[in-house]
């Protein structure tokens, strides 16, 4: 045969083949390139909600309430979809559509999280109306879950419920008598309650706070104090002005007639005190617990886990408040199981109300780090499946840290500030000894106040932050903060920043709003 022959035969063979080919991989990149796009838009607009929920959560004085906090994630989830809808209003999707292309939106909160799926309206005859009807599918906030599990051991039966640190609180039997107990989990305070140490850095047994604040005044005009002496109590700043003490609700200024606080505050002492005390009792009473006495607080089943451990071992060698102690692995397998399991069934229920027209929902596999960014803060995480891309069905999802809030004082929560007029993380290495004291990270953000007519913008605290730690973070080092600030302290190195960061850490979390604090007994505390 000749080679033209040859060379006829392969190029009747191969062609054919190469065009397959080339239309194959040029869909596979188009393919690729709408993934991309789509994880970028969806990451997007969970920024926005975020961003959303930051700004109403901020700027009102009642977001830690529960009907204020479901007016702001409500908000949020708007700010989603609208978002959403601007971002896909090109490939032809609007508000509507999306929405069932979103299996479920959670919104991780401080001792437990609210997921925002479909659901079946069920009312009674008198209570419908216009607006919904019973049996109706809507979409809407479901009721709040709690990370927590019980333990029945005989003695014991109680149910133990997690936040995203190291508080929790404890209601049911011990031993046949009831107990409904709240507080923090900490080793290594000593001391007396007078002059309490942690990790050998002292407490500031007193301090008094300040800062600049604006107000409407209930003729409608705006007023201002700067320097303002102020105490918190239970998540309500309470200011002083000249022996009134005034809270401001919303931007508005009420007068707390009666009022006879002191403008020193021991919040951060009795922060480590009652951790003291309320230790010693976990250890006393719930010292024999182990991992697998844990069940589901709905079914009873039990909650399978790794490993079998004491959860509050005593352990010296590995503090309680470690983020690899007993405790701390518990805490995070039991949130993890908590979201883990009402995330799965919310998604699965979607596939109901989709009809059976869109694919099957499927709860995706979160990755360790992914649950570590759950764990640690506040946090929203989108969904979105069954927009076909090309050569495959889109399944993404997306994770976002709220790192500016009031409700969960992490360890890097706490700003320093400086004599030169600046505030930085708490491990940034250019901090020197001009340390003049620290502050919550939301205290530094712009608060707005209007009377309806004019809108004004103001700063708690005047320092600036400064750029390589609060923007840039090149001078920020990432390391186990408790342990950095027991160096800074016993090598001498900034004695002052370790005492500031603890002392401010101890009354931020004291002073944090609590639902089972009594505000009338909170407020005895500091008259």
């Amino acid at each position: 045969m000749k080679y033209q022959s040859l060379a006829v035969i392969f190029i009747i063979i191969i062609l054919p083949i190469s065009m397959i080919l080339t239309s194959y991989v040029q869909n596979q990149v188009k393919t690729l390139e709408l993934q991309i796009s789509y994880d970028t838009k969806l990451t997007n607009a969970t920024y926005d909600a975020l961003k959303a929920y930051q700004l109403n959560a901020i700027n009102s004085s009642t977001s830690d309430l529960a009907n204020s906090k479901l007016r702001d994630i409500e908000a949020s989830v708007n700010t989603f979809f609208n978002s959403m809808a601007t971002n896909f209003n090109m490939a032809g999707y609007n508000k509507d559509i999306l929405q069932e292309y979103v299996p479920a939106l959670v919104y991780t909160m401080y001792d437990g999280f609210y997921i925002y799926s479909p659901f079946t309206n069920t009312l009674e005859p008198e209570d419908e109306g216009a607006s919904y009807s019973n049996g109706e599918t809507i979409y809407g906030l479901k009721p709040y879950i709690f990370y927590s599990a019980r333990y029945n051991t005989g003695t014991v039966d109680v149910v133990i419920t997690y936040s995203l640190d190291n508080y929790i609180t404890v209601q049911g039997t011990i031993n046949g008598n009831p107990v409904n107990r709240s507080g923090y989990l900490l080793d290594n305070i000593a001391g007396t309650t007078s002059a309490r140490t942690y990790r050998g850095v002292p407490i500031r047994s007193s301090e008094t706070l300040r800062e600049n604040v604006e107000f409407a005044n209930r003729d409608g005009s705006l007023g201002s104090i700067e320097n303002c002496a102020y105490i918190k109590i239970n998540g309500v700043k309470y200011y002083n002005d000249n022996g009134t003490w005034f809270s401001i609700i919303n931007g508005e200024r009420y007068n707390n007639q009666g009022a006879n606080f002191s403008e020193s505050n021991d919040a951060a002492l009795r922060y480590y005190n009652e951790a003291a005390d309320f230790t010693s009792w976990v250890r006393s009473n719930l010292g024999g617990l182990m991992s697998h006495d844990a069940v589901d607080t709905v079914t009873g089943d039990r909650i399978e886990l790794t490993a079998d451990y004491e959860i509050f071992s005593s352990d010296r060698d590995k503090s309680i408040e470690e983020s690899d102690s007993n405790f701390n692995e518990h805490r995070r397998a039991i949130i993890k199981y908590s979201i883990q399991k009402n995330l799965s069934i919310a998604i699965a229920n979607y596939n109901n109300y989709a009809g059976g027209t869109s694919p099957n929902f499927q709860m995706p596999e979160l990755k360790e780090d992914e649950w570590d960014k759950i764990i640690n803060n506040i946090s929203i995480i989108s969904f979105m499946q069954g927009l076909s891309i090309g050569g495959k069905i889109y399944n993404g999802y997306t994770i976002v840290n709220n790192t500016d809030n009031e409700e969960v004082v992490a360890l890097d929560s706490i700003y320093i500030r400086t004599s030169d007029n600046q505030y930085h993380k708490a491990t940034d290495t250019d901090i020197g000894s001009n340390v003049t004291g620290a502050n919550l990270n939301t205290d530094f953000e712009r608060r707005t106040v209007t009377n309806g007519q004019t809108t004004r913008y103001y700063y708690p605290h005047g320092e600036l932050g400064c750029y390589s730690s609060i923007v840039a973070q090149t001078k920020v080092e990432v390391t186990d903060i408790n342990a950095y600030m027991q160096e800074k302290y016993s090598s001498n190195q900034n004695r002052t920043l370790a005492i500031e960061y603890f002392t401010a850490l101890g009354r931020e979390r004291y002073c944090m709003y609590r639902t089972n604090n009594n505000p009338d007994v909170e407020a005895q505390k500091f008259s």
